[in-house]
């Protein structure tokens, strides 16, 4: 609900931004002559969560009143709002205020995931990673974390191993796939933890390091086929969406080509279902290969967006 409220009643306090209104923004903003969006404010301390910038505007023209929406969620989450805000419309948070604001949100948010937080403040996951390694979150004593489609996920391959054995042993009729499912790692993993079960041996190889390949193999797991959830399918349509908005990617050709491509991983999981079950079976060899290749590419493509973020950054 929309309703009018007193600027002198707001405050401007606790804003994500490190050096506070842009006075250019503010200006244009007052020259425009529609009517501003309502802003966004915390209903228990009057703070303004969104819209600092129309408030000063408003006020240039001469208002006393400005058009308000209330949220009613406390200190926490009222800050993650604002972040989720400044990134999706408006003048953007610096990469500064973004880093500034992932740190905050891993103290008061830890059972989130990298992922998550990075939805969030626009920031890389592996930055995420990164400022939770230096922060004051304990990651080692964290056993899972919440992801962006609200599942909670095992932080180590090794929890995953564990519940893939538990399972097994309990239900050892399941497939491999659904054993993946529901600890939340490859299909891959699933038939070495059983392969080593049915050989006495312990589901975690001790005294090594988990293979590259089944790093990849874990990360694709939490990804498109037979895994994403409806919500995760939602989720990805949404920041899909929320590029769309972006003239960077609008008015260029290479931005409109990489809007297609991602678009494309918006399907739901009962659409994959439908595309695994109707491929023919003389063509199964060359489409999973083709896909595989497509993974790999996609995989060298994030790495070095993300890399280059981080250079830039």
């Amino acid at each position: 609900m929309v309703v009018e409220v007193e600027i002198s009643s707001l405050s401007t306090g606790d804003s994500p931004r490190l050096s506070g209104a842009d006075e250019e923004h503010v200006q244009a903003l007052a020259a425009v002559q529609t009517p501003l969006p309502p802003i966004t404010v915390h209903r228990p301390t009057m703070r303004i969560i969104d819209g600092v910038h129309r408030v000063r505007a408003a006020q240039l023209r001469g208002q006393s009143k400005i058009a308000a929406r209330f949220f009613d969620g406390d200190a926490a989450d009222a800050f993650v709002l604002a972040v989720e805000s400044n990134i999706a419309h408006g003048l953007p948070l610096t990469t500064a205020d973004r880093k500034r604001a992932a740190d905050r949100i891993i103290s008061t948010h830890p059972q989130w995931s990298d992922r998550m937080i990075a939805s969030v403040t626009g920031i890389a996951p592996g930055t995420v990673a990164d400022i939770r390694r230096r922060s004051r979150d304990d990651g080692e004593a964290r056993t899972s974390r919440i992801g962006q489609d609200g599942r909670v996920r095992p932080v180590s391959g090794a929890e995953g191993r564990r519940l893939a054995s538990e399972i097994i042993a309990e239900n050892p009729s399941l497939s491999l796939r659904q054993v993946a499912r529901a600890a939340h790692i490859s299909p891959e993993t699933v038939r070495d933890v059983r392969n080593r079960m049915m050989r006495g041996e312990d589901p975690q190889p001790q005294g090594r390091r988990q293979p590259q390949h089944e790093e990849r193999a874990n990360r694709a797991a939490l990804g498109p086929v037979g895994v994403a959830t409806r919500a995760s399918a939602q989720d990805r349509a949404a920041l899909v969406e929320r590029l769309k908005a972006d003239p960077a990617l609008r008015f260029s050709e290479t931005g409109r080509t990489l809007l297609r491509l991602l678009n494309l991983h918006t399907l739901d999981t009962e659409e994959w279902e439908r595309i695994v079950d109707r491929v023919p079976p003389h063509c199964g060899g060359v489409v999973a290969h083709l896909a595989k290749e497509c993974a790999e590419m996609w995989a060298e493509f994030a790495e070095r967006v993300q890399r280059k973020a981080a250079d830039r950054a």
